[in-house]
């Protein structure tokens, strides 16, 4: 086996942080930074749901997902250039509502929307996994300031592991990422509990044994995300 690029452990997450109030305006924010990857959530709420839950008494959490044309090494296109969303957008930001939907009793929350945009001011791996743990922070703020925090149900965050050269390994950066042999994205609770597993075999099917150890890591990874969540909200 080799060695990680970054000099990383194998079970070793890079360095977190998490800056509450970033958007003045929003009802909930927190820019976060995990390595180089840097992702500003932000969540509003309206006292609105879709038509689709109209008089059903449950609100809603949706999500966007979107990054700056700088935000990786070459510049890309704006998509609202394009007149439409990449694949890859679509999938992310619906894996963010998803995960986000799993911590909040709709019926409790009353017919309200809650939109958490994620932006990425920097990629460098990770970045749904990064949204999912950043947004969390946001809409928690954003139900602490309507008082509606008793509908909060889990403490989510995500964390990205895989198959490489050095093993399996912990929270991939874009190296990493684009040479793994298999990778997965882990949405857990503080509780232990799984939200969503997303894994992907790149070169030739990995094994059970490999599978468990991934998830080995990400419950090891999640602990220092799921302290610095806390912390943050524990600021305001």
């Amino acid at each position: 086996m080799t060695k990680r690029p970054s000099g990383r452990a194998c079970d070793e997450g890079r360095a977190i942080s998490i800056e509450t109030g970033f958007a003045r305006h929003a009802e909930g924010s927190a820019l976060i930074r995990v390595g180089g990857t840097e992702v500003l959530c932000t969540a509003s709420l309206e006292n609105r749901v879709p038509p689709f839950l109209r008089n059903k008494g449950q609100g809603w959490i949706t999500a966007e997902y979107g990054m700056l044309p700088r935000a990786t090494h070459q510049r890309g296109n704006r998509e609202a250039s394009k007149g439409k969303q990449s694949g890859r957008t679509q999938e992310i930001q619906r894996l963010i509502a998803r995960s986000l939907r799993a911590c909040v009793n709709l019926k409790k929350l009353g017919e309200r929307t809650i939109t958490l945009d994620c932006d990425v001011l920097n990629a460098d791996g990770g970045t749904r996994c990064a949204s999912i743990t950043g947004a969390w922070v946001a809409l928690s703020m954003a139900l602490k300031k309507a008082s509606l925090s008793s509908v909060m149900t889990a403490q989510i965050a995500a964390v990205s592991c895989g198959l490489t050269s050095a093993g399996a390994v912990l929270d991939l950066d874009y190296v990493e990422d684009s040479a793994a042999q298999a990778d997965t994205n882990f949405v857990l609770t503080a509780e232990g509990g799984i939200v969503e597993i997303q894994g992907t075999a790149e070169t030739s099917p990995f094994q059970e044994t490999e599978f468990f150890e991934l998830l080995r890591l990400a419950k090891l990874g999640t602990a220092p995300l799921f302290k610095a969540q806390t912390s943050a909200l524990e600021t305001l």
